[in-house]
């Protein structure tokens, strides 16, 4: 039986409102249905489909340092509009890093969520500037 697609992740976290608005503010998901669970939570959106679950934690998830390895190394999309994307990053204060990757010809926008948790935008080569 192979697999067919992607569905989605999902990220415990403590604060959930929090996180919420910071996918909405800066990664342009958006809320959406979600079933009744016994725990709080939230679906979030890209387009139709569902690709991320949050979930109150309980108990609460260490925060992330430096130092730690980490279970999940980090969540990956592809974007256009590298600019404006980048732009609204700084407006918002969230730090990123720029990383190039000649092979595959695409520029990785690495940047963190509140809780921590990396995550990876990657953009055409063509519109590094």
């Amino acid at each position: 039986m192979p697999l067919l697609a992607f569905d989605h992740v999902n990220i415990r976290t403590s604060h959930l409102a929090d996180l919420v608005q910071w996918y909405e503010d800066n990664l342009g998901f958006r809320s959406g249905p979600r079933p009744e669970f016994p725990v709080p939570g939230a679906w979030l959106y890209l387009g139709d489909i569902c690709v991320l679950h949050l979930i109150e934690a309980d108990p609460e998830p260490m925060l992330y340092s430096e130092d730690e390895s980490l279970r999940m190394e980090h969540i990956a999309f592809r974007a256009e509009g590298m600019a404006e994307f980048t732009a609204n990053l700084t407006a918002n204060g969230i730090a990123y890093k720029l990383f190039p990757f000649d092979a595959l010809e695409i520029v990785l926008v690495f940047l963190r969520d509140p809780d921590g948790n990396r995550i990876h935008v990657d953009f055409p080569m063509a519109e590094q500037s």
